[in-house]
């Protein structure tokens, strides 16, 4: 049987970390085994927030390949391209965003979110307002069958079917398939902070973190801001380093810690010391891939060409389709 298609990306807007592992590499390496998957690096998305600052843009679309190909994402098996090498994303956009009412973009909640966190930045681009345009190009310009997705991102994925729908009541012609969300629990992250991590917080801990940094920064981590000596018991349940053991650290040693904190049997620094060797062991893999192949450069710049070279033949050939419907010359 052919294989159902599964597309998803990263903005190229700086260092991945802890929870982009959590939250997409690792379910994205295990669809790689049951779909056909499309992986891209997205440049251009990077622009509508980053636009007046864009030097850092390329770095980072070397390094978050090399943390995809660290963890786990095969070349082999998954198709890993660049957006901005897909000329055919832009063009698909450019003619949706003709039928793509405005109030749609306006009631996105992420464009309002985003204006009222980025205070140091104009967005009143239209640009920032039609990037769920362009994003609903980069998925339906292959067809995908499914898109990996958190929940605060289906929202988008409905604004992807409802330009389908509107394209379809137009042009009467069925060329996209209308994807669906692939939602998996995953284990919520806190950063170091105990916010959401987020680069933009400085509360992350990053993939490309060396074993003495991601100590030093375990360090830092909050804790039960009630227990103020070893001697007094904590809650780990309201313990940023206690969440963190839960997912990376072996059940013997969370259930050590869980214990050893609620009667007093253990102190914080030893409690972080202890997470701090878990996570190490935990990323060790990733990190000791991500020290071998940042001496690639060719390598990885050769994976990315020859990834776009393959997902561009299915981009021309559906841009085609719409330009057909559409009653423009075909090229």
């Amino acid at each position: 049987m052919e294989k159902k298609r599964v597309l998803s990306g990263m903005q190229a807007s700086g260092r991945l970390h802890l929870g982009n592992l959590l939250g997409a590499l690792e379910k994205w390496k295990k669809l790689q085994d049951e779909y056909e998957c499309f992986y891209f690096i997205a440049d251009w998305h990077a622009l509508s927030t980053s636009y007046e600052d864009t030097h850092e843009i390329k770095d980072n679309v070397f390094n978050i390949a090399v943390d995809w190909l660290a963890a786990g994402i095969n070349p082999e098996k998954s198709t890993i391209f660049l957006q901005s090498m897909i000329p055919e994303h832009a063009v698909l956009h450019l003619l949706l965003s003709m039928i793509t009412p405005v109030p749609w973009l306006e009631r996105n909640p992420t464009y309002k979110e985003k204006q009222q966190e980025i205070k140091d930045r104009d967005l009143t681009t239209y640009g920032f307002l039609g990037y769920p345009v362009l994003q609903a190009a980069d998925i339906i310009i292959y067809k995908a069958n499914y898109v990996p997705v958190g929940i605060d991102q289906l929202s988008h994925l409905e604004l992807t079917r409802e330009i389908i729908r509107r394209f379809y009541y137009i042009y009467k012609k069925t060329i996209f398939i209308e994807p669906e969300a692939l939602v998996s629990e995953v284990p919520k992250l806190p950063g170091l902070d105990n916010r959401k991590m987020s680069k933009s917080y400085g509360n992350a801990i990053f993939l490309s973190d060396t074993p003495d940094t991601v100590t030093r920064k375990v360090r830092t981590m909050i804790t039960d801001p009630q227990r103020v000596k070893k001697s007094d018991i904590g809650n780990p349940e309201i313990c940023t380093v206690f969440k963190f053991h839960k997912i990376f650290s072996p059940a013997r040693d969370a259930s050590e810690i869980y214990t050893g904190c609620t009667t007093a049997g253990i102190g914080c620094t030893d409690c972080k010391l202890m997470l701090a060797r878990d996570l190490n062991d935990y990323v060790k893999p990733i990190f000791e891939k991500r020290k071998e192949l940042s001496g690639k450069p060719e390598k990885i710049n050769e994976i990315l060409q020859e990834g776009s070279k393959r997902a561009r033949t299915i981009a021309k050939q559906t841009l085609s389709e719409v330009q057909e419907a559409m009653g423009l010359l075909v090229s």
